[in-house]
């Protein structure tokens, strides 16, 4: 009777995480600096989560938006997601420079730099490749409102097509 428990708590089990695997859950999330060397080996667009912790958007936008499935399986497929708190302490790299906290604002200035300093929370940062100029889209998206913004540069539209024609044309599926 034990060995009949024990096998089918070790199947249930499997069950579990299989089913975990298949709902597809998590974002890959990474670190600014291994997007950064993640884009040299394998060039793609990187996404970035800007957020504070005080943020109540912030924390909607993790639950509802980055939580959704469809979300999760097409930023992990096309884009190196990188979540970012502007208010933190610490240093940053990015492209050769070194980014810090700035007292006077109260925050940390590289998120001054992906905003162009307008900061607002949330905000999601897209850097179609390396060296390019940040593309800062402030405010709390649901997901069928980031579908196309992350398409658009997923799918390798941007930037042979201005977005207002790609909207025009574009057919939402989440």
């Amino acid at each position: 009777m034990h060995r009949f428990i024990a096998i089918l708590f070790v199947l249930a089990s499997g069950f579990g995480a299989g089913a975990q695997q298949v709902t597809g859950k998590d974002i890959r999330w990474m670190s600014l600096q291994e997007a950064e060397e993640a884009g040299k080996k394998a060039p793609r667009p990187v996404l970035i989560d800007l957020y504070t912790d005080w943020c109540g958007w912030c924390k909607v936008m993790d639950k509802r938006t980055y939580r959704n499935p469809k979300v999760v399986q097409y930023l992990n497929e096309h884009f190196y997601v990188v979540k970012l708190d502007a208010e933190a302490k610490t240093s940053y790299q990015w492209m050769g420079k070194t980014f810090s906290f700035n007292p006077s604002y109260k925050t940390n200035d590289i998120a001054l730099y992906f905003t162009g300093g307008q900061l607002s929370y949330p905000t999601t940062v897209i850097i179609p490749s390396p060296g390019e100029a940040p593309q800062a889209i402030p405010g709390f998206m649901a997901p069928h409102e980031l579908e196309p913004i992350v398409k658009y540069f997923g799918d390798k539209a941007y930037p042979g097509t201005p977005f207002p024609v790609y909207q025009k044309g574009f057919k939402r599926k989440w």
